[in-house]
């Protein structure tokens, strides 16, 4: 596909197919060193949680909850725990809407696990049970995205379904292939900026991205369960976050992109290393707990 000049305001038809030619810079492998030593030791800390269930579902409803707040859909984390409880026909639009993303997630964390691969066919249904509907990739023009406080576009993502289509099989390929021997967590900024420029779908798109980011560590091997979220550090740089989507767009700035995901997957890898260490050491203190509860019992009977 050939690249054509960019501009916020017409659908982005040039966009270039994977891979990028990118110069891979000092800055850029410093960082992808210090963001794999975070994520192996994340990796191995989690393997030591009893009950692994307990991290999964207190880490995948935050991140639930953290994904879908980017894209104004706000709920609390109580109303979230209580959902589970609940008959799914009386919870509140949001709550659902954010127990979809579980749902959505965990489907495409068991396509990973069996078949060794992500396709454009999983992509679309982790959409649909996101949103609901199988609307399916976009067909109709006008999709734009524009600064909610000014109205101005600030992006036209690609517009037909054949480009898109021919995009989203472009970014399979890359996915589940690795041309030149560049390093995963590199190749996952690459894929995110471009499932994030393609925007296939009417509705759901980030979350999708923020989805296919987790399940594409998985599929590398750099991660056994789905227990990285990058999007509390989005919420925190929202801004630097779209500035540097645009910086590739505008002015070819890869650098910046890719140090900015790799720094977001390495303070994530820490700040969830922390969340681990102190379930942990909870459940070392209630088990301790439970043992004296337990003997005392037994001694007085």
């Amino acid at each position: 596909m050939k690249k054509t000049a960019y501009t916020p305001e017409c659908p982005y038809n040039g966009l270039p197919l994977l891979p990028p030619a990118i110069k891979l810079t000092d800055n850029i492998y410093n960082k992808t060193i210090s963001a794999n030593k975070n994520l192996a030791e994340l990796k191995g800390l989690a393997g030591l949680i009893p009950n692994q269930s307990i991290i999964l579902n207190s880490l995948i409803l935050k991140e639930a909850k953290d994904s879908s707040e980017i894209e104004n859909i706000v709920t609390t984390q109580d109303k979230l725990f209580k959902a589970f409880s609940i008959d799914s026909l009386s919870l509140d639009p949001a709550v659902k809407e954010v127990l979809n993303y579980r749902e959505a997630l965990w489907f495409g964390f068991q396509a990973v696990k069996k078949k060794q691969l992500i396709t454009s066919r999983e992509i679309i249904k982790i959409q649909e049970q996101l949103i609901g509907n199988n609307a399916g990739i976009r067909k109709q023009s006008g999709t734009a995205l524009k600064n909610v406080r000014t109205g101005k576009v600030i992006y036209t993502p690609p517009f037909g379904k054949d480009v898109i289509e021919k995009l989203l099989k472009n970014l399979e390929v890359y996915i589940n292939t690795n041309v030149g021997n560049v390093d995963p967590l590199i190749r996952m900024a690459i894929l995110h900026y471009q499932f994030e420029s393609i925007h296939p779908f009417y509705d759901g798109n980030g979350r999708t991205g923020r989805i296919l980011n987790v399940l594409y560590l998985i599929l590398q091997d750099l991660l056994e369960l789905p227990i990285l979220y990058l999007s509390s550090y989005i919420i925190k740089n929202k801004i630097k976050y779209y500035e540097g989507l645009d910086q590739v767009r505008s002015k070819n700035n890869w650098e910046g992109w890719i140090i900015f995901m790799l720094d977001s997957i390495e303070q994530t890898s820490k700040d969830t290393i922390e969340l681990i260490k102190a379930i942990k050491k909870l459940l070392d203190k209630t088990i301790e707990s439970v043992k004296k509860t337990s003997q005392k019992f037994i001694q007085k009977n």
